[in-house]
């Protein structure tokens, strides 16, 4: 199964790149670099979450229901005539309840690490976050998931599997960020310092990132 970041690079995920950042005023190659950084996040967010019965019955319910993929089906509208409060609500809502406290801390690092403020990239993300739960929703109904189980096994996939665990302590460190800096210049120097990782994945791409 192809990753969420080989997502990004395929015809629909230049179409999301364009519209997210026409619809939040952020440079294109900014706004490719927040989501490229944001969207492991999130998935891995979602991935702890969805650890509890809990977590992936609501995880379950959210993608049987109100994010069951159509929202990809027409991203001309959406993107269109400038993307809809309600939408931004939405994705607000969906931040909070996977990050939780640790929202603001992962909008510090990826905004220092992609050169916005916090602030545009929290922008960024609230129109990401109902998109990529549209991405899930949709993977959900091709492949027939229909438990929880199922479906800590399509976050795994969609992360790219037990091959990338030194991204996946990063992605771990990113989560417990705190915003009080020291956090961040551990994660800016593990991943600048890590050009020896192994190309491909979420490796290659972050190290690739960040080394720039």
């Amino acid at each position: 199964m192809a990753g969420i970041l080989d997502l990004l690079n395929s015809d629909l995920g230049k179409q999301i790149i364009s519209g997210v950042s026409g619809s939040t005023g952020n440079d294109t190659s900014k706004t490719s670099s927040v989501l490229t950084m944001a969207l492991p996040v999130l998935m891995k967010a979602m991935e702890r979450n969805a650890s509890t019965t809990e977590g992936a019955d609501g995880l379950m319910n959210a993608l049987s229901s109100k994010h069951d993929g159509s929202i990809l089906d027409n991203l001309g509208s959406l993107f269109g005539g400038g993307v809809d409060e309600s939408v931004k609500q939405d994705g607000a809502g969906i931040l909070g309840h996977i990050l939780g406290s640790k929202q603001q801390g992962v909008e510090q690092v990826i905004g220092q690490k992609s050169g916005l403020d916090a602030g545009s990239v929290a922008n960024i993300l609230k129109v990401a976050a109902p998109l990529l739960m549209g991405v899930l929703g949709k993977q959900k109904q091709e492949q027939n998931i229909s438990n929880s189980g199922d479906l800590t096994g399509l976050l795994g996939g969609l992360l790219g599997g037990s091959e990338t665990k030194n991204e996946q302590s990063f992605l771990e460190k990113i989560l417990d960020a705190d915003g009080d800096g020291s956090v961040i210049d551990d994660v800016a120097g593990m991943v600048l310092g890590g050009s020896n990782k192994k190309s491909g994945g979420l490796g290659g791409l972050l190290g690739g990132l960040f080394g720039k």
